[in-house]
């Protein structure tokens, strides 16, 4: 049972980080009417939210757009940052998106930022545990104890995994009215309908992301607490 789970989410993911791909590359090439570059887009979102503290860096690496709450910074990749297309138009709205969050305190983000430090220890074990516990389960009750460390771990990944949805959303949904509402930027529906695409095939990906982590705490959990070592 476990196994066709894994099969079926590793499908699902495969499907989804296509399309979102196929989606980019499209909507990359798709001049926005405008001309504005992501980082005119960004600045222009931040200072009708009223936000003028929070600075626009470009980040190395593609795909790599994120906002930063620690230090308040919109970090958008190369193509977003001095692109003047749709997607980069999407994309950086949507990082305003999370700074707008956090300018009003948005308490799903504020949940999700305090989980970052435990995450990471849970992410770091993961990568050690996991593995080692199910090398040793068969062999010793040392594994059995490595697995429920393991276990442990899982549960705050998909937690967190779990909370980012409404994190990802909310923003998106943010951008997406924002952009409606200011013809200077986005001039046609067309335009809009296509930056909404973008958004929810992004947003697509966190959520195989959280299945993922779920397929995958529903196996250790059949492991260890299904009765069965043999």
């Amino acid at each position: 049972m476990g196994i066709i789970i894994f099969i079926a989410v590793a499908i699902l993911s495969f499907i989804v980080q296509a399309r979102f791909k196929s989606k980019f590359t499209k909507y990359s090439e798709t001049p926005l009417s405008t001309g504005m570059t992501g980082r005119d887009i960004a600045e222009k979102m931040l200072h009708d939210n009223g936000i003028y503290d929070v600075r626009i860096l470009s980040a190395e690496g593609s795909l790599s757009d994120h906002y930063n709450p620690a230090d308040r910074t919109v970090n958008l990749s190369p193509e977003v940052y001095s692109g003047r297309s749709i997607a980069a138009a999407a994309v950086a709205a949507h990082e305003c998106g999370h700074a707008v969050q956090h300018a009003k305190a948005y308490s799903w983000l504020q949940f999700r930022s305090a989980m970052v430090p435990i995450v990471n220890i849970s992410s770091n074990l993961l990568q050690y545990v996991f593995m080692l516990g199910l090398i040793m389960y068969y062999a010793s009750s040392f594994g059995y104890t490595l697995l429920l460390i393991a276990f442990g771990a899982m549960v705050v990944v998909t937690l967190f995994s779990v909370i980012t949805l409404p994190v990802e959303f909310d923003a998106s949904r943010r951008a997406l009215v924002w952009l409606q509402s200011n013809k200077g930027v986005m001039q046609t529906s067309v335009e809009h309908s296509q930056a909404k695409d973008a958004l929810w095939w992004a947003a697509m990906t966190y959520v195989v992301a959280a299945l993922g982590s779920l397929a995958q705490l529903l196996y250790l959990a059949m492991m260890l607490f299904g009765g069965r070592r043999d």
